[in-house]
């Protein structure tokens, strides 16, 4: 993590729906971390006096998703290095990264719902000393098995960014919670790439263990940082058990229409968009480029241009309702993939653009629909991102193994074919629900069609707005006023804040 100043201001509504004030705050909020560590005086919780999230913050929250995440991907250019030092086949060292994404999936499922439940400073400072030392044992070990089975281990406690998102949706002040997001989101994809570059390069100029040394140096950067700059909040669902937390998660994911309505559309974009970076390396190795792999791999850095673009972009979903950022989006992915599909083929300038357009259409629906899903609950955020992230990661896996069947058997133009029919599958999904459709309708377009946030914010006040949900709510009380469907989205939630202040 980056070094900053944690700044804080009285008279700001506090992130978390329950106030905690007096004598409860001392038993809640301790001043220590694990009842030894000693916390900050400054990162310690003031109900009275909270944290205020700026640049800096987010920034950090940034470069930390960026170096945690590489840890899931520095094995991939390696695995050639890997069989040779192991002295197995290319086919048993091939099971390495698949470990990784299955102990990533285990752990969102069950950890990443626990920064509903437990102080997440303390959850985030455990699971990077915990990845610290994993790595340690992927430095040193002799055996392939206890490798895979480090790599395993290593992908269920590296899901500290899936905590930083939702902390990052409650630090924000609903006006620029949007770009908080797309600053984080764009750190995760930054990860990916630059893991993937960074282990690549080293190891084809020394010994693979090097990548992992330096991963340990890396991880203890991001402890260090961690404890330094990371604010304490209590608990938010104090009332609540582990088992519940994972019950009530699944029951968001079939019962909640607004998280099926974005997992859908998420899944589906995801695999399309893996699935072109995927098959993008047969197209450009084979007939009528035929380009090396460093010249395929420099096209990665076109994809990197369009990381770029991802905050500027959240800022711009922070003006509109979400909704009709996920529209215009989900019609960017159509065009390009139209462009890939006429011409992709033959003219090299039409995958540039394609690659750079993708990667800033789909940062745009990604951070939209996130924002839209985050929105349903202040205090389930935690279990809603891991939805929201299951449904992304089922997605991934299956675009890049059916892209790259369809490819082999009926090549690049019926495999852009095919992702063009489902980007256009999203349309329908994202219509059966308006801009203002209330939560617990499957379908509709009640509320009207304002597309600006200061508009519906400036309408709602005239006709007296929808019943507030107030800083001394407690959990509970949060969760039946939107169970009733009287916070349907952010613009009510701006003028609560507003309120409150």
């Amino acid at each position: 993590m980056s070094s900053s100043t944690i700044e804080t201001r009285a008279g700001t509504l506090s992130p978390e729906p329950r106030a905690v004030t007096g004598e409860d705050a001392r038993h809640i909020v301790p001043s220590t971390d694990f009842g030894f560590l000693p916390i900050p005086k400054r990162l310690r919780y003031d109900p009275n006096k909270p944290f205020h999230f700026g640049l800096s913050l987010n920034l950090s929250f940034a470069f930390a998703s960026t170096l945690i995440v590489a840890n899931l991907n520095y094995c991939q250019p390696l695995l050639i290095e890997l069989s040779k030092s192991f002295d197995v086949t290319y086919d048993e060292v091939a099971m390495i990264p698949a470990l990784t994404q299955a102990g990533y999936a285990t752990g969102l499922l069950l950890i990443s719902p626990l920064g509903d439940l437990v102080r997440r400073r303390q959850l985030i400072l455990l699971l990077v000393f915990l990845s610290t030392t994993l790595i340690i044992g992927l430095a040193i070990t002799p055996n392939l098995q206890a490798f895979e089975a480090i790599c395993f281990l290593i992908g269920v406690v590296n899901v500290t960014p899936q905590i930083l998102i939702p902390l990052a949706a409650d630090l924000a002040t609903p006006e620029r919670r949007a770009s908080a997001l797309a600053m984080v989101l764009s750190g995760l994809l930054f990860g990916v790439l630059i893991a993937r570059v960074l282990a690549g390069v080293v190891g084809n100029f020394s010994t693979w263990r090097i990548v992992y040394y330096m991963a340990i140096g890396v991880q203890c950067f991001v402890l260090v940082g961690a404890y330094f700059i990371l604010p304490d909040y209590p608990a938010k669902n104090r009332d609540l058990t582990y088992f519940r937390i994972l019950f009530s998660m699944a029951k968001y994911a079939v019962t909640e229409p607004l998280v099926i309505q974005c997992a859908l559309i998420n899944a589906t974009s995801s695999a399309c968009y893996t699935g072109f970076w995927v098959t993008l390396t047969f197209l450009l190795g084979g007939s009528p480029y035929y380009y090396s792999t460093l010249n395929i791999g420099l096209f990665g850095l076109v994809g990197m241009l369009g990381v770029v673009v991802g905050p500027f972009v959240g800022r711009l979903i922070d003006r509109l309702i979400p909704w009709y950022a996920t529209l215009v989006a989900t019609f960017l992915l159509l065009a390009f993939q139209a462009l890939q599909t006429a011409a992709g083929g033959s003219y090299v300038w039409a995958v540039i653009i394609v690659c750079f357009g993708m990667d800033v259409a789909f940062q745009m629906q990604q951070v939209s629909l996130a924002t839209r899903v985050l929105s349903i609950s202040t205090v389930a955020r935690a279990r809603l991102n891991a939805i929201f992230i299951l449904s992304l990661y089922i997605g991934q896996v299956m675009g890049s193994s059916v892209a790259t069947d369809v490819f082999v058997r009926h090549g690049w133009r019926a495999c852009a074919l095919l992702m063009l029919a489902l980007y256009g599958f999203q349309l329908p999904v994202l219509l059966l629900r308006g801009p203002h459709c209330p939560r617990t309708h499957w379908f509709g377009w009640t509320g009207g069609f304002g597309a600006r946030k200061s508009v519906v914010k400036s309408r709602q006040s005239e006709d007296g707005g929808e019943p507030e949900v107030k800083q001394t709510d407690s959990a509970a009380q949060v969760e039946n006023k939107m169970e009733g469907g009287l916070l349907i989205d952010q613009a009510t939630a701006s003028k609560d804040t507003s309120n409150d202040a």
